[in-house]
């Protein structure tokens, strides 16, 4: 039987600082911590304390972590309980996990073979990746990496649509051509980083007319007005829901990919018959797009994380309604 998630867990989660999880990703103002109030029944044959899920503090950990309690419960007898927004990310929720205080929670590729392996992302695919952190996971930690949801948050550079429309812009390699005529924005530690702006515009030829500094959260407003033409952000960006922006193709594979998975613990797979099939139900169901305008239906819209991640799954007939 797992251990039960313990004081300092709760503690932590609800007041350690926010950071990003896999490369960045939109924070949110929430309470960090939520839970389901129902138990599973004895009479499900199965265990009777709830799974127990943690998320990273960001806006699109929160969705999938209510994605992930909504197939749990929809496909299974068992309830699910959510730890939301551990500080520190996978940096404090894997020794968790280890511990067995969680069952499971996603992950991204690039962060577990980094952060938890310590390996470098660099010179291997996505599918190699894949198949070695569940190799690894398993042998080291009893743990593996069950699906992959489809999207990808990692960098991503970001045109208005009118000037991608007007220049015919589909890949960063196009904007080279057309660099020295247009403005790029940027936050000030991506334009400073040696792994940030300088590499994109030493490995892509980019000349802009012009660079500005300007704050994260100014990026997309200055876009809007025109004041910037280029910006930098991630894949699944909250404002990327938004139909006058494109994200260009990393046509070079510049940056590592951060594919979104589930990491859980062997034992809870062992615990909970039927846990791993509900799980795989979450197998290819988003992609960049779609996850950027879920994001953007909470931290614009307002609505509710989970309202969210039902309606997405209802619509897409994984969970009944």
């Amino acid at each position: 039987m797992k251990k039960m998630k313990n004081a300092a867990v709760l503690l932590m989660a609800g007041l350690m600082a926010f950071s990003c999880a896999a490369c960045g990703g939109s924070g949110t103002s929430k309470e960090t911590t939520k839970s389901s109030e129902s138990a599973a029944q004895e009479s499900s044959g199965g265990s009777s304390e709830a799974i127990q899920i943690a998320t990273k503090p960001m806006t699109e950990q929160y969705i999938l972590g209510e994605m992930l309690k909504a197939v749990i419960e929809d496909s299974t007898d068992y309830s699910a309980e959510i730890t939301k927004g551990i500080g520190g990310g996978t940096s404090n929720i894997h020794p968790a996990m280890e511990k067995g205080e969680f069952d499971l929670y996603p992950e991204y590729t690039s962060s577990g073979w980094n952060m938890v392996l310590g390996h470098d992302a660099a010179d291997i695919s996505d599918e190699e990746m894949f198949e070695k952190l569940k190799e690894e996971y398993e042998a080291n930690y009893n743990m593996t990496w069950e699906g992959l949801y489809g999207f990808n948050n990692t960098y991503a550079v970001i045109v208005r649509k009118d000037v991608a429309d007007q220049y015919n812009l589909k890949t960063t390699s196009d904007l080279a051509a057309v660099s020295d005529q247009l403005v790029f924005g940027g936050n000030p530690d991506y334009i400073e980083r040696k792994d940030g702006f300088s590499l994109l515009a030493e490995a892509y030829g980019l000349n802009f007319k012009d660079v500005k500094d300007i704050d994260i959260g100014l990026k997309y407003q200055a876009i809007e007005k025109g004041d910037i033409d280029v910006t930098n952000g991630f894949t699944t960006d909250a404002q990327l829901g938004r139909d006058d922006v494109v994200v260009l193709e990393d046509d070079k594979h510049l940056q590592v990919n951060y594919l979104c998975s589930t990491v859980v613990r062997k034992e809870a797979l062992e615990e909970y018959p039927g846990l791993e099939e509900a799980l795989m139900k979450m197998d290819g169901i988003l992609t960049d797009k779609e996850m950027a305008g879920l994001n953007y239906q909470v931290e614009v819209e307002g609505k509710d994380e989970a309202v969210v991640a039902k309606d997405y799954l209802v619509s897409k007939g994984i969970i009944k309604e």
